[in-house]
């Protein structure tokens, strides 16, 4: 993305009032203790040595996405529902975490390469990732739009408007098909300006750049409760489909643990806990599945 020096400006101190609107429900909840989880030894020995030989998965995400993997006060520490519950599923495994902040499109090619030895960044679960990956399903959600409190936008008939999107996101091929429908009836084409981080999207709706954005329904629904107003939800949540945790293709074993490992903390409430303490239990699911 390319803007004046001006642009910068007003966008930073943008994304810096979204920032100060959540800092205390954010260092709040961030603050809360995670559940304790036991090991299963059972569960343990499916990992590969190759995996947990040094006693740690090594995750890629992309933390700019609340309330599923962002940044904690500190600006360092990767917190949310998505390293909660992904942390309680390497301690089921005897493992621990190192979760590195990756952008959002390099996280599938750090897995594939080595670099990561799980992707966890709310990754909708596909055909074209399950080409390449195993994918094991933790959640479900949906598309959901957002714009300025008052604004009247149809996310069925945004022909003419400009709307924000995570780059390399389920959403872009959704707002690029809505757009072509547009031009497809002779209307306005949708102005489409993607981000790297979802933070910038949702900033550039409440500085008034972008007239909406969309994105997966608890990101959305978080971004609304963070601007304290300055956001309305608009629409119905769609096209709702499975999050999956990713891992190599060659790596079957392993991502069967994963999913056993989830199945564990569905069945002993760890699972609804986290859900719970972060406000995503709508999306809680009741059995994983190795590439559904």
């Amino acid at each position: 993305m390319k803007i004046s020096a001006k642009g910068a400006i007003v966008l930073a101190s943008m994304l810096l009032a979204v920032a100060a609107c959540g800092d205390k429900e954010s260092s709040d909840t961030s603050s809360s203790p995670a559940p304790t989880v036991a090991a299963d030894s059972a569960l343990a020995a499916k990992v590969p040595d190759a995996v947990k030989s040094d006693g740690k998965i090594v995750v890629g995400t992309d933390s700019t996405y609340a309330p599923n993997e962002f940044l904690d006060t500190d600006g360092k520490t990767v917190i949310g529902f998505d390293v909660d519950l992904f942390n309680a599923v390497a301690a089921k495994l005897g493992l621990r975490t190192e979760w590195v902040s990756s952008k959002f499109a390099d996280v599938i090619p750090g897995v594939l390469s080595g670099k990561y030895e799980a992707g966890v960044s709310s990754f909708t679960i596909n055909p074209e990732r399950k080409a390449e990956t195993n994918m094991v399903s933790y959640f479900n959600a949906g598309t959901q739009w957002a714009a300025k409190t008052g604004a009247t936008i149809d996310p069925a008939n945004a022909c003419g408007k400009k709307v924000a999107v995570q780059a390399s996101t389920v959403q872009v091929d959704d707002i690029t098909a809505k757009s072509k429908a547009c031009t497809d009836a002779g209307k306005p084409a949708i102005t489409i300006e993607q981000f790297q981080g979802q933070d910038q999207a949702s900033a550039s709706v409440v500085s008034g750049k972008n007239d909406a954005m969309l994105a997966d329904s608890p990101i959305t629904a978080y971004a609304v409760k963070q601007t304290n107003g300055q956001l309305a939800l608009v629409g119905d949540i769609y096209d709702s489909a499975p999050y999956g945790y990713v891992v190599k293709k060659d790596q079957t074993a392993y991502a069967e643990a994963l999913r056993d490992a989830v199945a564990a903390l569905i069945a002993d409430g760890t699972y609804k806990q986290i859900l719970t303490k972060w406000g995503v239990e709508a999306g809680a699911i009741t059995t994983p599945a190795l590439n559904p």
